[in-house]
C-alpha cells in the first residue's frame, strides 16, 4: 500500500487514461436513462392505453425515488468499501432492464424495471462521479465534472435519439430496447476488467493538500445536517440540485405529451428529446472549467433563471422550431448548473467525508425526479399540460433566487 500510494499523482493530464475510460463507462450509464427518454410516455398511451398523466409519470417517481435514496448509500458504500465495487454492483442490477422494458405485459412491469434503473444509476452514476473527483485532486475540479457530465447526457441525447428513429422504423418494442443489452454488457466488462480503484487517490492527496489541517471523523448523521440543512454553501447546492431535477422530471414526462399534442411526429419528439440533453451534454465540457476561472456561485444562479426562461418558452411554443429554442435554452442553463454543483461540493467537503456528502446531495437532487414527476403530473390532471409547465417554470426562478442570496462563493473556500 505505501509504494501504492507513493506512485500516486493528482490531476488530470496525469490520469488521463484511467478518467478517460470512467467517461467511457459513464456514457453507457447515461445511454441507459435515454433508452426511455423519448418513447416511455408515448408507449404508456399507445400500449397500455393510460390516460393520466400521474400514472404514466409514475415510472419517474419510481425512477426518482430509488435512485435518490441508492445515491446516499453509493456515497457510504463508496467510503466503506471501495468505489470498483460499487460501480461493478450497479452493472450487475442494469441487468433486468432492457428485457423487463422489451416484453413488459403490462406498466407494472414497466415500473418495476425503472426500481432497477434507479438502483443501477444510483450505484455507477454516483461512482463514477466520485472517482473523478479522486483523480483529479483539488485543480481543475469543474472542468472534471464537466467532462463527466458531458459523458453521460451526451449519450443520453444520443440514446434518446437512436430509440425515437427506431421506434418510428420498427416499432415501440421491442427493437429500441436491444441497444440497452448492448449498454449493460459493455459497462458490466469495462467496469469489471479495466476500471481501478481510487481510493488511494483520496488517502494522497489528503497527505499533500490537507496534512495541516484539522480532518474530524464526521458521524454520517452529522455528514447528512451539514449537507442537507446548516451548511449553507452545501445545503444551497442540495436545495438546486432537487429543483434542477424537478424541472428535468417535468421535462421527461410530460414534454414528449406536449410535443404530441401540437402534432410532432415520433421522429420531432426523438429529436425534440434529443435537443436538451445534448446542448447540455456539450456545454458542460466548457461550463465546468469555467467555474474553475469564474467560480461557482453565478454560474449556478445564472443557470437556474436561463432553465426558467426556457420553461417558459416551451410552455408558449407550438412549434418544431420554438420547441427546439426553448430544449437549447433549458440545455444551456442546466449546464451551467450540474457540473458546478458538484465542484462546489468537492471545494466544500473534506476528503475523508466528501463521497458521503456526494451521496447525500445527490439523495436530495434525484429526489427532484419524483417531485417533479408527481407535482407536475398532478397539475397536469387537474389543470392541464401548460399549467403544470409554468408551476415548475416558476419554482425553478425561484430556486435560482434563494442560492441567490444564501450561497457564498465556494472556490477558494475548502473546509476541513
Amino acid at each position: 500500500m505505501t509504494l501504492q500510494t507513493t506512485a500516486v499523482q493528482l490531476g488530470l493530464r496525469e490520469n488521463l487514461g484511467q478518467f478517460s475510460l470512467l467517461l467511457l463507462v459513464n456514457a453507457f450509464v447515461g445511454a441507459m436513462v435515454g433508452l426511455e427518454r423519448s418513447i416511455l410516455p408515448a408507449i404508456a398511451e399507445h400500449e397500455f392505453h393510460i390516460v393520466a398523466r400521474t400514472a404514466i409519470l409514475s415510472f419517474i417517481v419510481v425512477f426518482g425515488v430509488t435512485k435518490a435514496l441508492t445515491n446516499y448509500f453509493a456515497g457510504r458504500f463508496s467510503d466503506s468499501f471501495g468505489r470498483k465495487q460499487v460501480l461493478v454492483a450497479g452493472w450487475l442490477t442494469a441487468i433486468p432492464v432492457p428485457f423487463m422494458l422489451m416484453w413488459a405485459p403490462d406498466w407494472n412491469w414497466v415500473v418495476a424495471a425503472n426500481v432497477f434503473l434507479g438502483l443501477s444509476q444510483g450505484l455507477t452514476w454516483s461512482t463514477t462521479v466520485i472517482m473523478k473527483i479522486d483523480l483529479v485532486g483539488p485543480k481543475r475540479r469543474g472542468l472534471a465534472m464537466g467532462l463527466n457530465e458531458f459523458s453521460g447526457y451526451f449519450a443520453v441525447a444520443g440514446s434518446a435519439l437512436a430509440t425515437g428513429w427506431l421506434a418510428a422504423r420498427y416499432g415501440l418494442r421491442p427493437e429500441p430496447f436491444y441497444l440497452g443489452v448492448v449498454y449493460v454488457i459493455t459497462g458490466l466488462l469495462l467496469s469489471v476488467l479495466v476500471v481501478r480503484e481510487t481510493q488511494h487517490h483520496v488517502t494522497h492527496e489528503v497527505k499533500m493538500h490537507h496534512a495541516g489541517s484539522d480532518a474530524p471523523r464526521l458521524a454520517q448523521s452529522d455528514i447528512f445536517r451539514r449537507t442537507s440543512l446548516t451548511d449553507h454553501n452545501l445545503s444551497s447546492v442540495s436545495q438546486v440540485g432537487l429543483v434542477n431535477n424537478l424541472n428535468d422530471g417535468m421535462a421527461w414526462g410530460l414534454f414528449p405529451l406536449v410535443f404530441a399534442a401540437a402534432g410532432m411526429s415520433l421522429t420531432q419528439i426523438g429529436i425534440l428529446a434529443a435537443i436538451y440533453p445534448s446542448v447540455w451534454g456539450i456545454s458542460q465540457i466548457f461550463t465546468g472549467g469555467l467555474s474553475d476561472r469564474i467560480g461557482r456561485k453565478w454560474l449556478i444562479v445564472g443557470g437556474m433563471w436561463l432553465q426558467a426562461v426556457g420553461i417558459a418558452v416551451t410552455a408558449l411554443s407550438t412549434d418544431f422550431l420554438p420547441f427546439g429554442s426553448g430544449a437549447v435554452m433549458l440545455g444551456l442553463g442546466t449546464a451551467m448548473v450540474y457540473p458546478t454543483l458538484l465542484a462546489a461540493i468537492g471545494d466544500v467537503a473534506h476528503p475523508s467525508w466528501r463521497a458521503s456528502a456526494v451521496g447525500v446531495y445527490r439523495l436530495w437532487r434525484d429526489l427532484g425526479y419524483a417531485v417533479g414527476a408527481l407535482l407536475a403530473g398532478i397539475t397536469a390532471d387537474l389543470f392541464g399540460l401548460s399549467a403544470a409547465i409554468w408551476l415548475v417554470a416558476g419554482l425553478t426562478l425561484i430556486s435560482g433566487a434563494v442560492a441567490a442570496v444564501r450561497m457564498s462563493e465556494t472556490l477558494t473556500k475548502r473546509k476541513s
